[in-house]
């Protein structure tokens, strides 16, 4: 599948980048995550590692973006927030704004 990152074009197949991510140890993951295997990496790690490119070059939306259309899933730095069970919406925007403060 053809993905562009940083303003280059890549040629990138799943089976290209699990052989790219073989050996590789995972760093301690910070932010956003891609789960390749049965291993999590972060982002900006398989970034660098599947394209040759420093880190500074691409930014995490990029790459998130290629690895989601490859099938691999991607993870958020703190997930997604569950919402309050049996609330309304206009329950949840209020408990969303806070406490009343009085004038």
């Amino acid at each position: 599948m053809r993905c562009v990152i940083a303003r280059f074009p890549f040629d990138l197949t799943k089976s290209g980048v699990l052989e790219s991510m073989k050996g590789v140890k995972p760093e301690p993951i910070t932010g956003e995550s891609v789960i390749i295997g049965r291993r999590t990496y972060p982002v900006k790690q398989v970034g660098q590692v599947v394209t040759r490119q420093d880190r500074r070059d691409f930014t995490v939306g990029e790459v998130v973006r290629a690895m989601t259309q490859l099938g691999f899933t991607c993870r958020g730095a703190a997930g997604p927030a569950a919402p309050a069970p049996g609330l309304s919406p206009l329950q949840r925007a209020s408990a969303m704004l806070g406490p009343r403060v009085g004038v």
